[in-house]
């Protein structure tokens, strides 16, 4: 992956995207706070996560690692940031057909997303996507997150469509 960037295309335009790279996001900081707030948003206090001196002393990661889930969900604003669809008029996230987390993200660690589009279908109303994406740690060697994500982005209806 090298410098950030992104594609900028229309609902019509995806179809040709098809197996490409999509771009890659800025880097983005993972930081205590961020953990802390996701642990209190989620009930999931576990020490390896918010208990930094006992994280420091006792983990094998030598400090508070991130929730996977927590890299899960910072998916999208990454990915905001690698597709855009100047036509659409709403996206959703439709699911994850697979996720794992082959590294841990160290607190202070900086990520970013690299995708590809996988997969192109119609549905009513615009298209659903399926998207490869590999989230990097800096200075890492293993990705710390891997997943196939679906998301739908409709267009405006069509005039005088009731």
């Amino acid at each position: 992956m090298t410098a950030p960037s992104r594609t900028t295309t229309t609902i019509a335009g995806l179809p040709a995207l098809l197996g490409q790279e999509l771009g890659a996001s800025e880097w983005f900081e993972v930081t205590q706070e961020r953990v802390d707030t996701f642990a209190d948003a989620t009930d999931d206090h576990q020490w390896i996560h918010v208990d930094v001196e006992r994280a420091r002393r006792e983990s094998p990661f030598g400090g508070p690692i991130a929730h996977g889930y927590l890299t899960l969900s910072l998916l999208t604003p990454m990915y905001k940031q690698v597709l855009q669809v100047s036509d659409a008029v709403m996206g959703l996230n439709y699911g994850v057909n697979k996720v794992r987390f082959p590294a841990p993200v160290p607190v202070g660690a900086r990520i970013r997303l690299a995708a590809t589009l996988t997969g192109v279908t119609a549905i009513a109303g615009g298209l659903q996507l399926t998207v490869g994406a590999v989230v990097q740690r800096e200075g890492g060697g293993k990705p710390v997150c891997i997943a196939e994500l679906v998301y739908r982005v409709y267009g405006a209806p069509a005039q005088g469509a009731s």
